[in-house]
């Protein structure tokens, strides 16, 4: 719990002193964690009201508030390919790199087989639709220009509708079969989202500081930009969820682990990825939902390949390890790959 001053320490050396980027960096990250326990431990209370698949949603919407504003944050500054390059490692980190630790950390376990599937499988048709401004892209060797940003509306708008129409089936099935069991020690359902919206806004702030330190510290470690946004953007703007899943696997409840994430890798795939693109127009020129080849292929491979793992509705510590040797695999691509 005392960790949780790192926020506002962060806040404070951001704002009132003068501190260098690595050093705003490494703070930033170390306070991110002590706030994924809290958001992860407001979210297993919730569920205990809501039920698993609820709970997941609940976690996966606050956990991707802190990435839309950032996304936001950087189409502003003009840098689509940090947008892009975040959304995909959002996804591709939710599906192997998060739920691989889940695993890893609970052992054996019950998963929601057909919910997770179902998820997944928005992943894939998600990617499968966004070929069409990622193709022009490639075909025109320009995936910032107007024309592909246009293209991107509609596209947006198709996601958007599939992501509502599933998202509410889903949670009509899960209220359904849940039944009420909280236990005597749990929070209130309102106490509970009120510390998840108050741990979400400081996620967010703290989230701006570490963006905002990203470039200086790229350059002092020699990476990448492309790398910086698909690694490391990605998996420290997604540190709730990342945490959240882990504290709640380790805790044994591997159903809520692995529905936090996938359903915050589908939330980007379908919801946080199209509004980004519709907003881009008040806060800048627009962005084109326009990906490389490997931001296309490691997110749908990654959606198929893990939708296989959990066919039989069991996780196995040795299927973690599977997964994030994988996503280390994609990361190392990444790192080849460079910028465009």
């Amino acid at each position: 719990m005392a960790l949780l001053a790192l926020a506002p320490i962060v806040i404070v050396l951001r704002f009132a002193t003068d501190a260098g980027d690595v050093l705003l960096f490494v703070v930033a990250a170390a306070a991110l964690l002590p706030l994924a326990w809290l958001i992860g431990e407001s979210t297993e209370h919730a569920a205990e009201h809501t039920g698993a698949g609820v709970g997941g949603f609940l976690n996966a919407s606050f956990g991707n508030a802190p990435e839309l504003i950032i996304a936001l944050l950087a189409v502003r500054e003009g840098l689509p390919d940090v947008v892009r390059g975040s959304i995909t490692g959002s996804v591709v980190s939710n599906i192997l790199l998060v739920l691989g630790f889940a695993m890893i950390v609970g052992g054996r376990g019950e998963l929601d087989r057909r919910s997770l599937i179902l998820q997944l499988g928005i992943v894939a048709f998600a990617v499968a639709v966004m070929l069409v401004p990622s193709i022009a892209g490639w075909v025109s060797g320009d995936r910032n220009s107007d024309r592909l940003a246009l293209l991107s509306i509609p596209v947006s708008i198709v996601l958007l509708a599939v992501y509502v129409f599933v998202t509410a089936q889903n949670l009509r099935r899960h209220r359904a079969s849940h039944v009420a069991d909280a236990s005597a020690h749990a929070w209130t359902l309102r106490t509970s989202l009120a510390v998840l919206a108050v741990a979400t806004l400081a996620t967010a702030l703290v989230s701006e500081v570490l963006v905002h330190s990203l470039e200086g510290f790229g350059h002092a470690v020699g990476l990448s930009e492309f790398f910086i946004a698909v690694v490391i953007v990605a998996i420290v703007g997604n540190a709730a969820e990342h945490g959240g899943a882990v504290v709640i696997a380790h805790g044994g409840n591997m159903k809520l682990a692995s529905e936090i994430a996938i359903s915050s890798s589908a939330q980007v795939a379908v919801f946080v990825a199209p509004v980004i693109a519709l907003l881009s127009w008040l806060v800048g020129d627009g962005l084109a939902l326009s990906f490389r080849p490997i931001e296309i292929a490691t997110m749908g491979l990654a959606a198929l390949g893990v939708a296989y793992t959990v066919r039989d509705g069991i996780s196995k510590r040795w299927e973690g390890w599977m997964l994030v040797g994988v996503y280390v695999a994609a990361a190392a691509a990444y790192f080849v790959a460079g910028d465009p």
